[in-house]
């Protein structure tokens, strides 16, 4: 069984939001394995599908990005994923909107969902969807960014969000069929 988590803050008000887009991923994802968010377990809605011919648990932390790392960990630890098998899809500053990538392991770059699950794994070795969503630019930009991932995405960017949500489902797919070095190898260069 492979755990693909989105990270993303519970409620209508943060729906589109940028720090939501691992929520917009696997909703996305549900609709290819013919799952649903069915089940509250964990601080968290879960569902169960099969995507690439596994069986994957979903889960969307309903604890805000700050506490996601309990519903990760007591998932994992309740169905026995191995932190190899744990897909953490979310929102990440340091690459610009347009790139995503996979990678294995690392520190949390600042991310308060990633310092939470490495926390409560007690494990940094999960994998990584990172999607980019870029940041603010300019004098004061480092204070402006929680405003940032707590905007919507602008109209332009939008437009894109289709393509680049299809790109991270096949990423993932690729991910469960293949393994993560022939998905890195495969999706790890600029679009």
């Amino acid at each position: 069984m492979k755990l693909i988590v989105g990270l993303g803050n519970p409620g209508r008000e943060y729906e589109r939001h940028r720090h939501n887009i691992g929520f917009m991923v696997v909703e996305a994802l549900l609709s290819r394995a013919r799952a649903e968010l069915n089940q509250e377990k964990f601080a968290a809605k879960v569902g169960q599908g099969t995507l690439a011919g596994e069986r994957v648990l979903f889960v969307e932390p309903q604890t805000f990005m700050n506490l996601s790392g309990r519903s990760v960990a007591e998932a994992a630890r309740f169905f026995k994923v191995p932190v190899a098998d744990v897909l953490v899809i979310h929102d990440e500053l340091d690459l610009p909107l347009g790139r995503l990538q996979l990678k294995a392991g690392g520190g949390s770059g600042g991310h308060n969902g990633l310092k939470s699950i490495v926390s409560s794994l007690g494990d940094e070795g999960f994998i990584r969807l990172r999607f980019g969503i870029g940041k603010p630019e300019g004098p004061n930009a480092r204070e402006r960014v929680s405003g940032y991932v707590l905007s919507n995405f602008d109209d332009g960017e939008r437009r894109e969000m289709e393509t680049l949500i299809d790109r991270a489902m096949d990423m993932t797919e690729i991910w469960i069929r293949e393994g993560l070095s022939v998905a890195m190898n495969r999706f790890n260069r600029k679009a």
